[in-house]
């Protein structure tokens, strides 16, 4: 019989996180009864602590808010994706005793782009310019072939996300939140900022659109999205982020070729409309 192997989503805050649905529905579907996936509440100050204690029947973490950054020197080693971004969202834990991290946030806009017929674009428009907004870049820099626009409210933002455009090899255009609306032109948007913050921009919304990539699940969907849907636009949403993000990283942990992309996504869909 297998041993028992274990798994978990890290994080503050970390309750609403349906990461646990996910990674069980996946290990369901698999059949890997002996396979457990849970949540801890975990600031940066514990994360060494939390990471030294782990032993061999762990296979690895996920990891959300605050902690992508602070788990790198933790690690033996990072993939080149997560290392552009300087940030990881998964760690495998191997038989050797190794740590290694990747970034499965970048390749899971790309696939959840993918599945809506998006695969290339002329040009794009970011709104935001926080961490969710780095690894955008880093996913628009494989399928943009012309520059991005990122809509930001300081000067100082403005600046960072040049930054990784340069370090991303992007050219990033910088313009001012006011004029967001703007964005609207562009053949893929992608929204990257918490809860409320576009939707004072639903109304603005015309009559043509390309294709919106709203990274939030919860509340879905939210009003810049509803607005797009109503005017014929193709619209991503958080969730398609989160299950395909969640795939690789439970065929990574477990070494299966591949997750149950529908198993996964029913039950993330299921637990959303509970809430």
């Amino acid at each position: 019989m297998a041993a028992a192997r274990r798994a978990a989503v890290l994080g503050s805050p970390i309750a609403h996180s349906l990461s646990p649905v996910l990674h069980r529905a996946a290990y369901a579907a698999l059949g890997l009864d002996d396979w457990s996936y849970d949540r801890f509440e975990i600031d940066e100050a514990g994360l060494p602590g939390f990471v030294g204690e782990l032993d061999g029947s762990w296979a690895g973490l996920s990891l959300t808010m605050p902690l992508k950054r602070a788990v790198i020197p933790l690690l033996d080693g990072i993939t080149d994706t997560a290392a552009s971004v300087e940030a990881v969202n998964t760690v495998v834990l191997h038989g050797d005793g190794r740590r290694t991290g990747d970034n499965t946030d970048i390749p899971g806009m790309l696939a959840a782009l993918r599945e809506r017929g998006v695969e290339k674009v002329e040009s794009a428009a970011v709104l935001g310019a926080g961490a969710t907004a780095s690894s955008a870049l880093a996913a628009l820099a494989r399928i943009c072939d012309g520059p991005v626009t990122a809509y930001v409210r300081s000067e100082a933002r403005a600046e960072e996300m040049r930054g990784w455009g340069e370090r991303l090899g992007v050219e990033v255009r910088t313009a001012a939140w006011d004029d967001a609306a703007e964005a609207f032109a562009s053949p893929l948007v992608v929204a990257t900022t918490p809860a409320g913050t576009t939707n004072a921009l639903a109304s603005a919304v015309p009559d043509a659109v390309g294709t919106l990539f709203d990274v939030l699940y919860d509340p879905w969907p939210t009003a810049l999205a509803a607005a797009w849907s109503d005017r014929g636009g193709k619209v991503v949403g958080g969730l398609d982020l989160l299950v395909h993000q969640a795939v690789l990283q439970v065929e990574q942990m477990t070494g299966v070729p591949r997750a149950p992309l529908a198993a996964m996504r029913a039950a993330g869909e299921r637990a959303l409309a509970a809430r």
